[in-house]
């Protein structure tokens, strides 16, 4: 039985990917389970500077999935290259994937050429779901002319090395946005991030999040991913990372059959620490179950 799969000449032993920010740097895990049955790893969002993130609270809770405000807590790409990267591979041979955010196209290259210089990074997977300081906050991944701007920049330091870009759900029409990053070079796409929502405290009359609006993640937005996924799937030829609501075998699969490669595992790694080793060991008998002999014959036949 056939679990491998390839992104842009990067073999991953089968296509689970924990996604940015649910996982840490790996590292956190690496005490708890083997990681190595994994195909790889999205590290944390990072951006140039170490930055502490928004205010708290920034979480809330809500029916089959979650918000956050995260704002990008990291410690900055001086300590991703030098201590975080070289720690992972140590006890990591998987796929790594350095995701890196910005808030300018100068961060986004700089960062993007630290991360791939480094010889521990594999792909680097670009968030451009980031307010753009020098465009009014607009975030980039709402502009096809944006999304398009930062793809060719990143491309031209990346040395070779597979550049993905990781779209937001947030905008009109997810193909346009792929087709932006196609045009511009980019070598895939990671779909979908995070979904605006808000929840209210009825009781105080106030967001429940500091920051009054977040991410909606979790199960709850498996079908909206799916269809995203699907629907670039058939408008460009670009691989894809698929990433919603993902929390077992059988969405894995579903996921692959709508047009992704590899399947992130975001959320539910909040929910259960294990989840992605269990949706690993599992694979094989959802794949037998359904007479799939190679994972690869089923990437996007709907």
């Amino acid at each position: 039985m056939v679990t491998e799969v390839n992104l842009c000449g990067v073999s991953l032993k089968n296509p689970v990917v924990p996604a940015s920010g649910t996982f840490g740097f790996g590292l956190e895990m690496a005490p708890v389970y083997d990681i190595n049955v994994l195909g790889g790893i999205s590290l944390k969002g990072t951006t140039r500077e170490a930055r502490f993130g928004n205010e708290c609270p920034r979480i809330a809770e809500c029916p089959d999935g979650m918000i956050n405000s995260v704002g990008l807590q990291n410690p900055g790409i001086d300590v991703l290259v030098g201590k975080k990267l070289p720690a992972l591979r140590e006890v990591f041979g998987g796929a790594v994937i350095a995701n890196i955010s910005g808030f300018s196209i100068d961060e986004y290259v700089e960062c993007c050429a630290r991360a791939a210089e480094a010889p521990e990074t594999d792909i680097i997977e670009v968030n451009v779901s980031c307010p753009n300081v020098h465009g009014g906050g607009m975030a980039f991944g709402t502009s096809a002319g944006a999304v398009s701007e930062v793809t060719s920049a990143v491309k031209g330091v990346c040395g070779g090395k597979p550049v993905f870009i990781k779209l937001s759900p947030n905008v009109t029409d997810i193909t346009e946005m792929a087709r932006a990053c196609e045009d511009a070079g980019a070598d895939g796409v990671t779909l979908i991030n995070t979904i605006l929502g808000m929840r209210i405290d009825i009781r105080t009359r106030k967001p429940v999040v500091a920051n009054r609006y977040g991410g909606f993640s979790g199960r709850a937005v498996f079908p909206v991913a799916l269809r995203m996924v699907n629907q670039v799937r058939h408008a460009c030829s670009l691989p894809i990372m698929g990433c919603g609501g993902v929390s077992c075998a059988e969405d894995v699969l579903e996921m692959m059959m709508a047009g992704a490669t590899a399947v992130q595992v975001g959320a539910e790694n909040l929910r259960n620490p294990f989840v992605c080793k269990e949706i690993v060991e599992n694979l094989p008998d959802a794949m037998s179950r359904l007479g799939i002999e190679d994972i690869n014959s089923i990437i996007g036949i709907v």
